[in-house]
């Protein structure tokens, strides 16, 4: 097998790989070690400040989790005990991120390709039955299923369904899709009422492979699976260009369902002024924007400078400057995009959690950076042209090092990772415990009891009394269990830890979100509960349940 690199042009990157394949280096030193001394060679930038290697939850007799830090902001992280490290192992995969090694290596982790206790890795999307091989303490960058928003076909039946059943334009936010060959009939109605611009694409394809416009029925691919959608004939346009918006998700649950927005992202511009005529049809420097396509014109032009709109591609900050300039209220925009990403997770929630509850053993072992990209209409209403369940983290740029760097961190944060509970005695936990001043705890590492639910009859009849609907919300809060709590824990140092993402769902008025699960489920209901008293008093939520928490035995949490 081959094995190729996100930067498949960085020697560096494929030396490490090579390595952590074969399980040796060329000089006979251990595989580690070699791969530590590449990764700091790549990291150079003179730092200050150092962070605690680990971060104390909220909450008493809860254990830490792993500090991550990114170079770009010069602040480091100090190192673990060898004892420590030698447990922190991090599984390299074919499609590695440079940045992600780059940050978890910051952190103590071992770079590896061949070892079976990793810790965590950040690879391919792996089949269902995969799931099931995890041990309980390790973390992967997937969820079971998330094809169902990955894949363009699947995505779109998905969001069809939402429309044909609520029927008030609430899900009126992906342009028509036609799945062929299945619907090839009700697109042969529509192409003989209506003469438009097409767009054709493989189903599962990503960086704009295979994709053309077309508005001729014979250049329609007819022995092959694709879609085939309306294509957006007046997008916004700056400087006479047209562009989208990468944006970049997070779901740390879908049971609950747990959703944060990123406070960055992308912009990316065609490099060829944007005509509507028939006769550029075929130019894909002017419809697709597409970064892996339009570097390959040699009028793209770089831009290194986060702060600047120059260039074909800017950050997301740096569009809404802009855009105010011309008195565009943003701040709406970005609602309705932040209202899109979160009725899209919804249609496709219930297939996903079905699979999260069937091929995992633990709420810990999952989570998933999606990349949404978004078409703004010449009205700037946000259109969903497709998700990605890996999204390009490539460094090709100062500007994309700015964001991708930050954005890793804060995943890798926000998810949170602990140390894995093998071979490490009581007291060298206390000892460690110690030097990071964390007092809270006397225990460091991963405690499987706090990321599974075993129910007791009372705590069953208040979920399914719930679900059914025969309790009102208002009583959710009431008699909070010891899984509620759990439950509630977890989520609100989760939130403590998310730096730049937001939540989206659930949080104040996701309520109005909950009508279109296709299932209600307890844990949603709780936490939008939870939400809707204590989103503008988040201390008096937290010291509440810092008074549950030490009621309680730890053996119970």
């Amino acid at each position: 097998m081959e094995y190729v690199l996100e930067d498949d042009n960085d020697i560096l990157n494929q030396q490490i790989l090579s390595m952590c394949v074969s399980g040796e280096s060329e000089n006979g030193y251990s595989t580690d070690s070699v791969i530590t001394e590449k990764l700091l060679e790549i990291d150079l930038i003179k730092e200050v400040n150092a962070l605690s290697p680990l971060r104390a939850s909220l909450f008493p007799n809860i254990p830490p989790t792993i500090n991550f830090s990114c170079f770009t902001e010069r602040i480091k992280v100090e190192i673990l005990s060898d004892e420590i490290q030698k447990l922190l192992n991090w599984k390299m995969s074919t499609i590695s991120p440079r940045l992600v090694l780059q940050i978890v290596n910051r952190s103590g982790f071992n770079i590896t390709g061949h070892m079976s206790n990793w810790t965590s890795t950040w690879g391919k999307y792996m089949k269902c039955n995969e799931f099931k091989t995890l041990k309980e303490y390790q973390k992967v960058n997937h969820f079971p299923g998330s094809f169902y928003i990955g894949r363009k076909d699947r995505l779109w039946s998905n969001i069809m369904k939402m429309n044909q059943k609520f029927r008030d334009e609430q899900f009126c936010f992906m342009p028509e899709t036609f799945i062929l060959p299945q619907d090839m009939k009700n697109l042969v109605d529509i192409w003989r009422e209506e003469e438009i611009n097409w767009i054709v694409k493989p189903p599962a394809s990503a960086r704009g492979a295979g994709v053309t416009v077309i508005n001729r029925w014979e250049d329609i691919p007819k022995n092959i699976p694709v879609i085939v959608q309306r294509y957006l004939s007046q997008p916004y346009l700056v400087n006479d260009t047209k562009f989208d918006l990468r944006i970049y998700v997070l779901v740390t649950s879908f049971y609950p369902l747990k959703i944060y927005i990123y406070n960055n992202g992308l912009v990316r511009f065609a490099s060829v002024k944007y005509s509507n005529s028939k006769k550029h049809l075929g130019e894909k420097f002017m419809h697709l924007t597409n970064y892996s396509i339009n570097c390959k014109n040699s009028s793209y032009t770089v831009n290194n400078n986060v702060e600047i709109c120059n260039g074909h591609k800017w950050t997301l900050k740096s569009l809404w400057k802009y855009l105010q300039q011309y008195n565009i209220d943003t701040d709406e925009v970005w609602s309705c995009i932040k209202d899109l990403v979160v009725k899209t997770m919804i249609s496709c929630e219930h297939p996903i959690s079905t699979l999260v509850r069937s091929y995992t053993k633990n709420r810990y072992s999952c989570y998933e950076l999606f990349g949404f990209d978004i078409l703004l209409d010449s009205n700037l209403k946000p259109w969903l042209l497709e998700v990605n369940i890996s999204p390009s983290l490539h460094s090709n740029s100062e500007l994309d090092k700015f964001i991708k760097c930050s954005l890793i961190k804060d995943v890798l944060n926000t998810v949170g990772l602990h140390i894995p509970s093998l071979e490490i005695s009581v007291k060298q936990q206390q000892e460690l415990l110690a030097k990071c001043n964390i007092t809270n705890t006397k225990f460091c590492c991963f405690d499987n009891d706090i990321y599974t639910s075993n129910l007791k009859q009372e705590e069953k009849v208040k979920q399914t009394r719930h679900e059914l609907g025969y309790w009102t919300q208002s009583t959710i809060l009431n008699r909070l269990s010891v899984d509620d709590i759990k439950i509630l824990i977890q989520s609100e140092d989760e939130l403590s830890r998310c730096g730049n993402f937001i939540r989206i769902f659930p949080s104040k008025g996701s309520s109005k979100y909950l009508k279109y699960f296709e299932k209600s489920k307890y844990y949603n209901l709780l936490l939008d509960a939870w939400e809707n008293k204590y989103f503008y008093n988040r201390k008096e939520g937290i010291k509440l349940l810092l008074s549950l928490c030490n009621d309680l035995n730890k053996k119970e949490l």
